[in-house]
């Protein structure tokens, strides 16, 4: 009993760390959950062999709530710019779903190395990533190229487990947009990148792999209790986005990702 408690506090944990950031820098927290629930979740009875899939799903299904509150509260303060959203979406459809099917044929080892590569580049992009002017452009951008950049962050993104924000923030800002619209946008787009990549790990993931609450590759009990602590957390983060800068804090982030990236890499 205690082991179960222990194991829902640390859901929750998650979930409040992934909403903050959702809200604060665009960036789901995805690396981060994606890393614990490596830890995590065969101490919750998931087979070793089944971990990293079950985490990667399992972040995903977690984000199609995080992502949804703070896409919610980032509209409410007018940050999401809807026509880029549907520029973006078919893309980021149709890549997540393919991503989350690719990702069922690799091994846990090929998805553990590939997700320790990504922290590392997407904190040396967050380190060494300019920023842009404050008030960014006055319209929304509706390049068709946005399509094929939606197909690329959607693979990337259900391959590694994450709503897409530390891709979809750095194309917004060098396209000229202010970087909390760019959040907000991105937090919109990370609905249609959870939400498509974790059907596809259910749908596609072994009957049976994982304990009961399993649903193909997505564990039900963590993927609840990790988006009901993140969409309490993603509105505060969204009003820390709207008041902070936020370049100190994607730093701290982006060396935080780092140690992510190299205790994977070393496991």
């Amino acid at each position: 009993m205690s082991g179960l408690l222990g194991n829902l506090f640390m859901y929750l944990a998650l979930g409040a760390c992934a909403g903050l950031l959702a809200g604060l820098l665009g960036v789901g927290g995805g690396l981060v959950i994606v890393a614990v629930l490596l830890w995590l979740l065969p101490l919750s009875g998931v087979p070793a062999e089944f971990a990293m899939h079950a985490a990667l799903a399992t972040s995903l299904a977690s984000i199609l709530f995080t992502a949804s509150a703070s896409a919610r509260a980032h509209h409410q303060r007018g940050s999401v710019l809807w026509p880029s959203v549907w520029r973006l979406v078919p893309g980021l459809l149709v890549g997540a779903a393919l991503g989350a099917l690719v990702a069922t044929w690799l091994s846990g080892e090929t998805l553990r190395w590939l997700v320790a590569g990504y922290c590392l580049l997407a904190a040396l992009q967050m380190l060494l990533g300019r920023v842009a002017p404050g008030d960014g452009r006055p319209d929304a951008p509706r390049s068709p190229w946005l399509v094929l950049a939606g197909t690329v962050i959607g693979a990337v993104s259900a391959i590694v487990g994450i709503g897409g924000g530390s891709l979809t923030v750095p194309l917004l800002v060098r396209m000229g947009v202010a970087p909390v619209r760019a959040v907000g946008t991105s937090s919109a787009c990370g609905v249609a990148i959870a939400a498509s990549s974790a059907i596809s790990y259910a749908l596609f993931g072994p009957a049976g792999a994982l304990p009961t609450g399993g649903v193909g590759y997505v564990y039900l009990p963590a993927a609840i209790g990790i988006a009901s602590a993140s969409m309490l957390a993603a509105p505060w983060g969204t009003r820390l986005a709207h008041a902070l800068s936020g370049v100190a804090l994607s730093r701290v982030f982006a060396l935080f990702l780092l140690a992510v990236g190299i205790s994977l890499a070393l496991k």
